[in-house]
């Protein structure tokens, strides 16, 4: 027999929908992070350029950056991070378990890793692919030109199969030198037993630095695969998953809108509405966050918008000089894309 439903009766299950809320864990990680006055971190690898330390044992990199950010938001204050090196096998359990708050890695979204291990990526930071690195004397500028040549690659990895495909696609040539892993792929590579070596175009870029003679090197424009890297929370605690998310999208959203950490102040005072709004000059756009409405200034002033945060880890101002490329706004031919603060 069907039952209609009254408003009244509606009204009451929507009132014991969220009193019942709290006791699942929702905002239970805010909560926790606030009481205990910092934010923990996993990361799986010393990545150049995403996290490493220094010898004083000080994290940097485009990964420890959004750490920092979030850190910004909440406290008013950078470092109030701390960081815990974790094995790939221990990432997901490391966040069910609440050792950590944010895993911040080079891992791949894909729809196998939220299903099977209770996590969610909470928004795309780095647009990344399988590319190609090759030797300066080759005097090539395009993987096209590649048919033919020897290329090193890791074996029994997706990278392996991504570079087959892509060669059997173009009806190119080419013989795949095998390995056991990355790093013995990159020293025959570096040795001279391949023409080129394919791996993720991040990785690529940061062991360039390791080589014999890093000028001697050059990776090619084209991206072969989708791999796309975010910071990753654990799932069923729908107010960090949002807080950790739009700090992403706020620091893209100031780029967008020329707010850096050099201007900031001035633009906190101007009368531009899209700004004063990202800064909490007007409204209070973080209260529905759990944080307070200066967040955004605080991110940008202590940490920095997108563009700073790539150019001093990855770009121009870093070893690694990486080409923005997918990760350059929606605004200037690449994909990086924020929903307003408003």
């Amino acid at each position: 027999m069907r039952v209609r439903r009254s408003a009244s009766f509606s009204l009451l299950l929507g009132l014991l929908f969220l009193l019942i809320l709290p006791s699942f864990g929702w905002s239970a990680t805010l909560d926790r992070v606030k009481a205990r006055g910092n934010i923990v971190c996993g990361t799986t690898s010393r990545l150049s350029g995403f996290a490493q330390t220094d010898p004083s044992r000080r994290w940097s990199g485009f990964d420890v950056d959004y750490c920092r950010a979030v850190a910004a938001a909440l406290f008013n204050d950078p470092s109030k991070i701390s960081f815990v090196l974790l094995a790939p096998a221990e990432r997901a359990s490391a966040l069910q378990s609440g050792e950590i708050d944010i895993l911040a890695d080079n891992i791949p979204w894909m729809l196998s890793r939220e299903a099977a291990h209770g996590v969610l990526f909470t928004a795309i930071n780095f647009f990344d692919g399988e590319g190609f690195m090759v030797h300066q004397k080759l005097n090539i500028s395009s993987v096209l030109e590649l048919s033919g040549g020897s290329i090193c690659v890791e074996q029994g990895t997706t990278n392996e199969v991504g570079l087959a495909d892509f060669f059997h696609s173009h009806q190119m040539r080419f013989e795949a030198v095998g390995f056991s892993s990355a790093d013995a792929a990159l020293k025959a590579y570096d040795e001279g037993a391949c023409d080129a070596i394919a791996d993720d175009s991040s990785w690529l870029y940061a062991q360039r630095a390791t080589l014999a003679d890093p000028a001697d090197n050059m990776i090619l424009p084209e991206i072969i695969s989708k791999e796309a890297f975010g910071m990753i929370v654990r799932q069923g605690d729908d107010q960090w998953f949002n807080l950790v998310k739009w700090v992403h999208f706020a620091m893209v959203d100031a780029e967008e809108a020329g707010v850096s950490s050099d201007n900031v102040d001035d633009k906190l005072t101007s009368d531009d509405p899209e700004a004063r709004r990202l800064l909490g000059a007007e409204g209070d756009l973080g209260d529905g966050l759990g944080l307070t409405r200066d967040w955004a200034y605080r991110i940008i002033k202590l940490v920095g918008n997108y563009g700073e945060v790539f150019d001093r880890n990855l770009g121009d101002s870093s070893s690694l000089k990486m080409k923005r490329g997918l990760n350059a706004l929606w605004s200037r031919g690449g994909l990086q894309y924020a929903p307003p603060v408003r």
